[in-house]
């Protein structure tokens, strides 16, 4: 599962605001601010599902090992516009 520090990691790397991502996602901007709190705040399922889909397809692979967990932005991606 993706920790809010991830979608906050892939959200800077993107360049994208939460309004941004709340967007391109179809989430209620509330929904995605607790997703992002550090306070474990509950969240729907299907919404974690539509920030993961939407960061992934903007080039943002989750990286997660024993060391811990990480975001990269896959370079050539040709969806993950900056703005």
């Amino acid at each position: 599962m993706i920790t809010s520090r991830q979608v906050r990691a892939a959200r800077a790397l993107l360049g994208w605001t939460q309004e941004m991502l709340a967007d391109k996602a179809l989430v209620a901007l509330t929904a995605l601010k607790r997703l992002e709190s550090e306070n474990d705040l509950p969240v729907r399922d299907d919404t974690r599902h539509q920030v993961v889909k939407s960061l992934e397809a903007a080039g943002i692979v989750f990286l997660d090992s024993d060391r811990g967990e990480g975001v990269m932005i896959v370079r050539g991606s040709t969806s993950g516009s900056r703005k």
